[in-house]
Parts: C-alpha cells; structure tokens; sequence
C-alpha cells in the first residue's frame, strides 16, 4: 500500500478555450491534512472540481488509492472514498438536517456502520444533533457549514476535500470549524482543505501548496510557509 493517497499530476483544465490550471501536480499522503491556498481566481475551486469529477481535464492524471480515476464519474468517486463538502455550504434547503445527512450515505448500506457515523457527526458537531428536524435552508451560515462538512462524513471518506469552509463565517466559528477539521483528521480522515484564509489554513496543515493563476508556485510544510516573507506579503497582509 502506497503512503500516496491522491496523486494529481500535471493536470491542465479549460473553460472553453481559457486554460484556468496549468500542469498542476499536487499529492496529499495517507493521514495528512494539506492545504492550497490562492487569491480569488487562483483556480483553488476548479482544482477541487477536477479531483472530485466534476471538471474533466484537458492533460494529465489524478490517482486516488493507485487506482486512475482520470475519466471516473463523480459518484463513483464517492464510492472509492473521495468526498467534498463544496464551496458556499450548498446544503439541500428544503430537507431537514437527518434527511441531509442521510443524503451522505445514499450509496451505503451498512447500517450499522451508518449509525456509527452519525453518532460521530453528532458527537463532533452537537448543534446538529439538536436541531435535527430543521430546515437546513433555515440554519445560520456556520451551521450550514456544519451540516456540509457532516453530510460529506456519512459516505465515511478515506479524503474529504473542504472547499473554502471558513467562507462568510465569523472568526470565533471559523476557529471552530478548523479544530474541528483537525479532529477529523486525529480520528483518521485524510484531508484536503482548499482556503482563501492562508493564516488558519497554512497553522492548521502539515504541507501546503501555492497556487497562482492555475500555476503551482511554491510548496512546503505549513508552518514553514506561514513564515515565508513572501507569503506572508501576498497572502497574510504583512511582511
């Protein structure tokens, strides 16, 4: 078995004739947290769109568990393991939160597995076991969040990919959210954390890349990065 859990090599994706990524190559290894930070329109999102199925890629190759998932449709990914929680919550307004989270493990049928999962969402987000019965299109920005991040958790993902989940949140719940990512990784999800918030971002992950108008420019562990004078320039606000 292969420390590599997504290997993304020299990928390129269009948008009709605009190439928005550019020979990017990026690996995410088993029980790791990295993080791809960007300025808006770095193409942060169109690399999670590619990882994920939903964008299809002009060159290259993406590898998830040594298996090519390069042509693979998005549901079978899921199938593989390969979940995101997507950028701006996109939770389902009209269904409650249990009929959200039972919307995650649609393509299982271990059910006592599933009872297991939704005890560990509840017991990371308890929030979402008290409002259960809500509409989630009724739910504040941060629960909303939540559910998205817990409804991705029930299809039990070896890599969850998290799409800006700081976005429109205040910084006392944008904290929160990043303990809690990192205590779904202790409990052994690898994860992919794509984040325009390069301070919590670059604190919370062991390596990190840096991506600039689809272009891969530089990569390092996070805590080294989060002290780069040039990063820090770009991207935190101080030299």
């Amino acid at each position: 078995m292969s420390d590599l859990l997504l290997e993304i090599d020299d990928i390129s994706v269009k948008y009709g004739r605009i190439e928005a990524l550019h020979g990017v190559t990026i690996t995410v290894g088993r029980g790791e947290i990295v993080a791809l930070i960007g300025a808006n329109g770095a193409g942060k999102s169109t690399t999670m769109r590619a990882i994920s199925g939903l964008r299809p890629l002009a060159t290259g190759a993406i590898r998830f568990d040594g298996t090519d998932i390069s042509r693979m449709p998005a549901h079978k990914r899921v199938g593989l393991g390969l979940c995101q929680a997507p950028e701006g919550r996109g939770v389902f307004p009209g269904m409650t939160v249990m009929e959200n989270l039972d919307m995650g493990a649609y393509g299982r049928r271990d059910r006592a597995g599933i009872r297991e999962d939704l005890d560990r969402v509840f017991g990371l987000f308890p929030r979402l076991a008290q409002r259960k019965g809500q509409l989630g299109g009724t739910m504040s920005g941060g629960e909303q969040q939540m559910l998205t991040i817990g409804r991705a958790l029930m299809a039990r993902p070896q890599l969850l990919l998290l799409d800006e989940p700081s976005m429109g949140l205040a910084p006392m719940l944008i904290k929160q959210i990043f303990t809690i990512i990192k205590e779904i990784n202790a409990q052994g999800t690898t994860v992919l954390v794509v984040e325009q918030n390069a301070q919590q971002a670059l604190a919370l992950a062991d390596r990190a890349y840096v991506l600039e108008t689809g272009r891969i420019v530089g990569t390092g562990p996070g805590a080294e990065l989060l002290h780069d004078p040039a990063v820090r320039e770009a991207y935190l606000g101080a030299v």
